[in-house]
């Protein structure tokens, strides 16, 4: 059976909240679903024109955090809003402070957020490569100083459904499992 292209179901297509500041060092924030960590140290994400797109080349800074669970709500407003039109962080009511490693807001009701400064934005690509200088997490999504998945709760991006789903329960051991196969 075949279905519309256009609703691709590759997953999982992480929800990233993007931060920076305009030219005035007001912040903003928007939701992006297009991206992956391209290498070692590095995000690569794909955006289409908006006030974020605007405000990075003039900074050459901005932060991701991923989206969770338990901020669904504001994550998913940061995607329906637009930032030429209202302030969203304050319309959203969240909390943010600059970050200490680039020119960008950290917005604290994310447990996670990724530090960058542009590397390289093409616009008529629509990319975003991202240097990650430093990351931020909170203590409740640590276990062995790890960034535990199953507390983070992340959330990903349905593009059949138009809906969020929390990404699931561990079911393997990469690199191990398949060993059995080898015997």
């Amino acid at each position: 059976m075949e279905f519309e292209a256009k609703k691709s179901v590759i997953v999982p297509e992480g929800v990233f909240i993007i931060g920076t500041y305009d030219e005035n060092g007001v912040p903003n924030a928007m939701n992006a679903a297009w991206g992956i960590q391209s290498d070692f140290g590095e995000i690569t994400l794909y955006l289409s024109k908006h006030k974020t797109t605007e405000n990075l080349k003039k900074t050459g800074a901005f932060t991701v955090a991923c989206a969770t669970k338990k901020t669904v709500v504001i994550s998913d407003y940061f995607g329906i809003e637009s930032g030429n039109k209202v302030n969203k962080i304050e319309k959203a009511g969240v909390h943010v402070h600059k970050s200490a490693h680039v020119n960008a807001p950290i917005i604290e009701e994310y447990p996670l957020t990724l530090e960058c400064k542009v590397k390289e934005w093409n616009e008529e690509k629509e990319m975003l490569i991202g240097t990650i200088v430093s990351q931020q997490a909170d203590d409740s999504i640590l276990t062995d100083g790890k960034v535990d998945l199953g507390k983070l709760q992340p959330i990903m991006y349905d593009a059949s459904f138009q809906a969020y789903r929390v990404i699931g329960e561990v079911v393997g051991k990469a690199f191990s499992d398949g060993k059995q196969l080898m015997k």
